[in-house]
């Protein structure tokens, strides 16, 4: 009898355990899911079913009307390209400067090493906008430590150019940069010193050693700092907008999209434009922003996970 009751009591727990983890799923689901699914019944009303009180979620008429309205005026086409540029460039380039950094971090130790670190984390916690005029006007009016003034005589002004991206990602001081160096660090700092000392006792310097040796075990890592780097990159809209404020990213076109567009549904007066109609075109054009990352992680969800528990995040 006793046996029957303790077999009950956890059978009991373990049916009630998988109803809570059954409930969480589902909502987090509804949660991420929700604005989604929102944008893809939006896209896909005609019009007149904005004012129909009895459409919610599935429309009356069925139209393709907002996704050729939000092609047409982000040129999508052009605009994806430039945007899949830019992304792919700061990518490569923030990968090889953080893993360089996360390295010298992990095995290269050297007076003051735990004080730029600490930077390092600094530079997680700090909203960008505390630091965006000073590099803001830098870029403007650059000069590279007055070299360059000294031989052309003029600044040089990197506004609505890559190079702003560039410079950041070669320096490791790209958008969050300092949380991809720390993620390095820990993978670096998980791998067994005896590795680079056999590397050293076979003539391998220091980089040698990091090109050979650590950085084929740290395609984890790089899988995690890629794709982050990379969505984080494509989303980005603080400051691409501020330093890309006439180039065709999707950033750009998304902010401008409802303008544009009522620009040209009202021959240039756009105050007579219906806000409710723009919104639902500029849904469209979010949905055809996010819908390439989409494509990307049912490709590549799997490598992530994977690295992701293989990386030193947790440890």
């Amino acid at each position: 009898m006793t046996t029957a009751r303790l077999f009950s009591l956890e059978s009991w727990k373990r049916w009630s355990w998988s109803i809570v983890r059954l409930t969480l799923i589902v909502g987090l689901s509804f949660v991420i899911l929700y604005p989604i699914l929102q944008k893809i019944s939006t896209a896909i009303k005609d019009k007149k079913d904005l004012y129909s009180p009895i459409v919610v979620w599935i429309p009356e008429t069925y139209s393709w009307n907002n996704f050729k309205q939000a092609i047409s005026i982000m040129d999508y086409w052009h605009t994806l390209l430039n945007t899949f540029s830019l992304s792919l460039l700061t990518t490569v380039l923030t990968a090889a400067s953080c893993a360089l950094a996360g390295y010298g971090f992990a095995r290269l130790k050297f007076k003051g090493s735990g004080l730029l670190f600490a930077g390092v984390i600094l530079t997680i916690m700090v909203p960008p906008t505390t630091i965006l005029i000073p590099i803001y006007l830098n870029l403007k009016d650059f000069t590279l430590m007055g070299i360059i003034p000294l031989l052309t005589g003029k600044s040089v002004n990197l506004l609505n150019t890559y190079w702003p991206f560039i410079l950041t990602s070669i320096t490791a001081n790209s958008l969050k940069a300092g949380l991809y160096i720390f993620i390095f660090r820990q993978f670096f700092r998980g791998v067994p010193k005896e590795v680079e000392e056999a590397a050293y006792i076979d003539g391998a310097g220091v980089v040698q050693t990091f090109l050979r040796i650590m950085l084929p075990n740290a395609v984890p890592s790089i899988v995690t700092v890629t794709l982050f780097s990379f969505v984080w990159q494509w989303n980005d809209s603080f400051f691409t907008t501020t330093y890309l404020t006439s180039s065709k990213v999707l950033s750009t076109q998304l902010s401008s999209l409802p303008y544009n567009l009522a620009i040209f549904l009202q021959d240039g007066d756009a105050s007579q434009a219906d806000p409710f109609y723009l919104s639902m075109v500029q849904d469209t054009g979010i949905l055809l922003a996010i819908l390439p990352l989409i494509v990307l992680y049912l490709f590549v969800q799997r490598y992530f996970v994977e690295s992701i528990e293989r990386t030193g995040i947790v440890g």
